[in-house]
């Protein structure tokens, strides 16, 4: 009976030791990137993201860079997508109406100073900041429209980065 009773604790112990050990060996061996490497990645895919969306309508590699689960907030116009899928789809339709000459077009660009990248331990990591957004009908000039701030929540998964959730918000008239 006293063996038992010592041996059953150890018994349900080990499985603890055992993910903590495999936790101690993942990471170390695969060691978490620095505050500036990982705010470089993020910032990249990021802006990666706003090419594809705004520059080249480009939907192949806007897809690859959202999750399937992505949701996507707006303070204006409510929930703007409740999946990569719809998220794709609204940007599609966005581009194609900017097919006609005299269509209006914009660009997001980053203010630099203001980007702020942290890490989600066992998640990826959360991106804040504030953008400006340029509007030009047709080929005409370009001008400040507004600025917004904006916050995402990147998974990593498998390695690649993928934008998990979208906030933006706080938007206003150029200053």
């Amino acid at each position: 009976m006293k063996f038992h009773s010592l041996l059953l604790p150890a018994i349900l112990c080990l499985p603890v030791v055992c993910l903590a050990e495999n936790a101690a060996v993942s990471a170390t061996s695969n060691p978490a990137p620095s505050p500036a490497e990982l705010k470089a990645s993020i910032r990249e895919r990021s802006q990666m993201g706003f090419d594809a969306a705004f520059e080249a309508c480009d939907l192949v590699a806007l897809r690859i860079l959202v999750a399937d689960d992505m949701e996507f907030y707006h303070d204006k116009g409510g929930v703007v997508a409740r999946s990569g899928r719809e998220f794709v789809d609204a940007i599609d339709k966005r581009c194609a109406g900017q097919k006609t000459p005299d269509s209006y077009r914009s660009r997001r660009e980053l203010v630099e100073d203001s980007l702020e990248v942290y890490a989600i331990p066992g998640y990826g990591a959360m991106e804040a900041g504030t953008h400006r957004f340029y509007e030009r009908k047709g080929d005409g000039p370009e001008s400040l429209a507004g600025i917004a701030k904006f916050a995402h929540v990147w998974q990593q998964v498998k390695g690649e980065w993928k934008l998990s959730r979208v906030m933006s918000y706080a938007h206003g008239p150029a200053p």
